[in-house]
């Protein structure tokens, strides 16, 4: 809310106050409304504070003695020796802001610092002593910055370098730059001019001489051009060495070290601050030299002010010392009557009011002259005033509870108030109305009267009036009445009929407090806990804090010329513009906006006043006047400018896992970017808006949405500073905050963060294609290995297959090589009885040849039986047989035979084709003992070991005669031998024994159990 016309009604009322002294011509205590700061837990460190300047970017800085303190209006953040580790000091005792946005701060005895992007830079200037802290800092118009020390130490800061000079005389009050340009210094009581261009560094510095001074306390740049100067007890403006104005001595006196500090606001007024054990507080002079004193007797916390700051917003910021800070503006609303309960007031044609006050006489103001008006006789000298009206025809009624009873007033010709009624006989009243013909109706505890020129007659709840207690009575067009009553909700009184509008007939409420007709014929019906009602056509819509007020409980109503409705509260007023509750009601929007005033406004009370009718009044002029709890205030709507300046949006800090993201020190630039580890959460962003007038009523939405795709909805955050996301998915998102002003005005730009939440190593692409290899590498060897199987299956089916048709084949080759042989020599042996029949002896011959061959038949049967037999496909059964079939065969041959086999064998399956081979070498060895050897003797012997078995058939034989090497190999026989071994993977052997004839061995591979 912009203030500057106030303060210049602020500024009449003080002449009007002083006369023509202007001296005298100060605000009346209660003109400012004024906010005051402590130290404290999340307030400032320290009660002293020394230095005050707003930044480009909107926050207000604080130098205390306890450290640097940026401060958003809600919340204070400080800066010492924990996050801000190259100060200095933390003793601050001046901040300065460049064109550049640097800071540049000055300390107690430690010197001072430059400040860019969160970086501190030392500077070589005022270190050491308590006389050498800065005491004014300037930048010129070629960006150089001035800086001076009290002892009179001036330094010149250009490019990365510093020049110093030292002052003659050595105390420095203060170094200035002009709108020409021109540097002006104050030093002891001299006053020196510098051009910034005629200055080289390691030079000496070009001064010329300004005016005289005899005393030298402050000087001050005009934006006007030229500058003040206090001096000599005065208050003068310069141009050069001219005096263009000179507002007469100082109005705090002529005490010493009184002048702290100066500046102007934004219209180009003087402001000085006076401090130390003279302080006075804040003169605030207009532009012909009057001036409004602010201090401890209209709401300063202390008169002993160090630093003052007007703001962006036209508010002024003192700091003081041990005492805080404070904000100083002219109130917006005025106030008669403070301290009373206001009821009523009724403005008549002639520019009066007619006021009603709790426990007061009935009040009658115009032209600023305010004056009591009495009723007769005596005995109601004594009365409660409960509202006043003028009616139509200029008669002023009251309604009134005085010390016997209730009565009805009228205003006689003589000036004083007369009962019309008689007043022992008469309800409790607090409504009064007049209708489109002048007819008054009267509201009380027990139904509406209508005044008949002699006596109130009564409609109740007998004649169709939903309940007795009446609280709001209004007409509209065509002359109907409507009536709000307790309990009982709306009435309208057409043709003497009632009908009645409740909860029972889908009325949203019951408790009906008053009620407003505007010029289009609608009804706004203020309820008692039930919000703001619209009424129109016989259709209801409802507004309450759900959509923007900031109270449910309506005490009045009224319209200004502006085309804003202004509301009664209990939580304050409140201003709606009457297009945003009619474009609601239409759906063309989803809330309205409220603007909500209470003490910070200047209301004396946030609490209006409930109960009589009228309430609020209406002047000519268009002022509206608001009986609150603590008086009669009024505001003339067309002087309110609504803030139209979007507040700057700021996002502060970042927190992940509840630690701080950015720790860039103080004055660095905002955060732009986050980045979040996996797994680390939660994730919460700390936002601000900078509207220092009005901090505490911003508004907030937010919204955070994945990049590259549709934008999310807006969160309404209300006054929450901050948003707070507890789980997010890995990706790129864009965080948007927007804020509104204290008048709906919003700053649709906002601030934007970019914002990364990094994947767990399994959520990233690399990842997942790696996985998606992996999981189709292992598709594809699920894929073959059991196409493999199946493969193998039909490969181990086809080998078998093959060993089984290799096995009848074999089984088919010894029985054709052997049986068949054998049933063929039989049947030519038959044939040959047959023919030699008739020679006994070649007969004989023959049949022993054929049970010769019928023998070895069966014996061959058996072998091949012997080896198909599944149940023989073991160690046991194949060392059995051999010896079984050594020891037939040789003891037919007539060889002795002797076996060393162990007496357990282990349970060893061997397949059908080793066992076949190495039976079928073991046979061959054998024969070859009978028929070859000429052996008397035979051994078998059987050792085992981890690779499988030996099997050696030793004879005493004649020996192996050289057959060794390619020489047993010739042998059809040893070779077959050893080609079943190889066959089977085994070796075979052929050798001498050591006690003369032949051993045979043949090592078998098995895989022992």
């Amino acid at each position: 809310m912009r203030l500057f016309p106030l303060f210049r009604a602020a500024f009449s009322l003080a002449v009007w106050l002083g006369g023509a002294d202007w001296a005298g011509a100060q605000f009346a205590q209660g003109q400012f409304s004024i906010d005051n700061w402590g130290a404290g837990p999340g307030l400032l460190p320290d009660d002293s504070v020394l230095a005050i300047t707003q930044t480009h970017d909107g926050y207000l800085w604080l130098g205390t003695l306890n450290g640097m303190v940026r401060f958003d209006g809600v919340r204070f953040t400080v800066f010492d020796e924990t996050n801000a580790l190259k100060l200095p000091s933390i003793n601050i005792v001046r901040i300065f802001e460049d064109s550049r946005s640097n800071l540049w701060v000055g300390t107690d005895t430690a010197g001072a610092a430059l400040i860019t992007e969160g970086r501190v830079e030392p500077l070589k200037i005022g270190r050491g002593q308590r006389e050498g802290h800065l005491v004014s800092i300037c930048e010129d118009a070629t960006g150089a910055v001035w800086l001076l020390t009290q002892n009179g130490q001036l330094g010149r800061y250009a490019k990365g370098h510093i020049d110093l000079w030292q002052m003659n005389p050595p105390m420095g009050k203060s170094v200035i730059a002009d709108k020409a340009g021109t540097i002006w210094i104050g030093a002891g009581n001299k006053i020196l001019s510098v051009a910034p261009q005629s200055v080289s560094s390691k030079a000496p510095l070009p001064t010329t001489d300004g005016p005289e001074v005899g005393s030298l306390d402050l000087l001050v740049p005009s934006q006007a051009g030229g500058y003040w100067c206090l001096a000599d007890h005065r208050i003068r403006k310069y141009s050069g060495k001219t005096i263009e104005l000179d507002f007469g001595p100082y109005p705090w006196g002529n005490a010493a070290d009184t002048v702290k500090v100066g500046c102007e606001d934004r219209e180009g007024h003087l402001i000085i601050g006076t401090g130390g054990l003279n302080g006075q507080g804040v003169f605030w002079f207009d532009a012909s030299g009057r001036f409004a004193r602010i201090c401890t007797t209209n709401g300063l916390s202390s008169d002993s002010v160090y630093a003052l700051q007007p703001d962006s917003d036209g508010d002024l910021w003192v700091g003081m010392e041990g005492r805080g800070l404070s904000r100083v503006r002219p109130k917006l609303f005025k106030v008669l009557e403070e301290g009373s309960v206001a009821q009523s007031v009724s403005p008549d044609d002639q520019g009066g009011l007619w006021i009603s006050v709790k426990l007061k006489d009935f009040i009658y103001d115009k032209d600023g002259v305010a004056r009591f008006v009495h009723a007769v006789p005596d005995l109601l000298r004594l009365i409660n005033p409960t509202a006043v009206l003028v009616d139509r025809q200029q008669e002023v009624w009251a309604v009134a509870r005085p010390a016997h009873g209730a009565g009805l007033f009228r205003l006689g010709q003589d000036g004083f108030f007369r009962g019309a009624l008689d007043v022992d006989r008469q309800p409790f009243m607090s409504v009064l109305f007049a209708d489109h013909t002048n007819g008054l109706w009267v509201g009380t505890e027990e139904g509406l009267g209508r005044w008949d020129g002699a006596r109130l007659q009564m409609l109740t709840t007998n004649d169709g009036l939903s309940a007795n207690n009446v609280h709001a009575i209004a007409q509209d067009r065509a002359g109907d009445l409507w009536i709000g009553t307790e309990l009982g909700g709306l009435n309208r009184l057409h043709q003497d009929h009632f009908t009645a509008f409740n909860q029972g007939h889908g009325f949203p409420s019951d408790n009906i407090s008053c009620i407003y007709v505007d010029d289009q014929d609608v009804l706004w019906v203020g309820t008692l806990g039930d919000g703001l009602i619209r009424w129109r056509d016989g259709q209801a819509t409802q507004y309450g804090r759900q959509n923007g007020l900031i109270a449910n409980s309506i005490d009045y109503v009224i319209e200004d010329n502006e085309g804003f409705l202004w509301i009664g509260s209990s939580a304050g007023l409140m201003r709606v513009l009457k297009k945003d509750l009619n474009d609601f009601a239409d759906g063309a929007l989803s809330s309205v906006f409220c603007r909500g005033y209470d003490k910070r406004d200047g209301l004396p009370s946030a609490e209006c006043t409930f109960g009589s009718q009228p309430a609020a009044g209406k002047a000519r002029d268009g002022t509206l006047w608001f009986p609150t709890h603590s008086g009669l205030v009024y505001v003339n709507p067309a002087e309110i400018h609504p803030n139209t300046n979007p507040p700057p949006v700021v996002i502060e800090q970042v927190l992940v896992d509840g630690q701080e993201q950015n720790t860039n020190g103080p004055h660095a630039a905002g955060v732009s970017s986050v980045t979040v580890a996996a797994g680390k959460e939660p994730l919460e962003i700390q936002y601000t808006s900078l509207n220092l007038g009005a901090a505490d009523r911003a508004r907030f939405q937010y919204r955070l949405s994945p990049l590259g795709r549709p934008e999310n909805k807006w969160t309404d955050a209300g006054a929450r500073r901050f948003a707070r996301y507890e789980a997010l998915s890995p990706g790129l998102y864009r965080f948007q905050v927007k804020a509104c002003n204290e008048d709906g005005v919003w700053n649709q730009a906002g601030a934007v963060l970019a914002v990364t939440i990094l994947p767990f190593f399994w959520q990233t692409n690399s990842f997942r294609v790696l996985a998606g290899i992996v999981l189709l590498g292992l598709v594809a060897a699920i894929v073959y290995y059991v196409s493999t199987q199946k493969l193998q299956r039909q490969v181990a089916t086809l080998r078998q297959q093959q060993a089984l048709e290799t096995e009848r084949a074999r089984i088919a080759r010894d029985i054709h090589d052997q049986v068949g042989a054998s049933l063929t020599q039989l049947a030519l042996l038959g044939e040959m009885v047959e023919a030699d029949k008739e020679d006994p002896l070649e007969a004989e011959s023959h049949a022993r040849q054929i049970s010769q061959t019928a023998r070895e038949t069966t014996r061959a049967l058996d072998e091949i039986v012997w080896t198909v037999n599944p149940s023989n496909d073991t160690l046991d059964g194949l060392v059995n047989y051999i010896c079984k079939h050594a020891q037939d065969y040789l003891a037919v041959a007539g060889v002795r035979y002797r076996l060393d086999v162990p007496a357990e064998l282990p349970k060893t399956v061997i397949s059908p084709e080793t066992r076949h081979n190495v039976f079928l070498a073991a046979k061959e060895a054998v024969t070859n003992i009978v028929k070859h050897s000429g052996a008397t003797e035979a051994a078998i012997r059987l050792a085992l070991n981890a690779e499988g078995f030996v099997l050696e058939i030793q004879d005493n034989g004649r020996g192996p005669a050289g057959l060794t090497g390619k020489a047993a190999e010739s042998r059809n026989g040893l070779r077959n031998m050893r080609k079943r071994m190889e066959d089977v993977g085994g070796r075979f052997s052929i050798g001498p024994a050591p006690q003369g004839g032949t051993v045979v061995g043949l090592t078998v591979p098995l895989v022992m159990n």
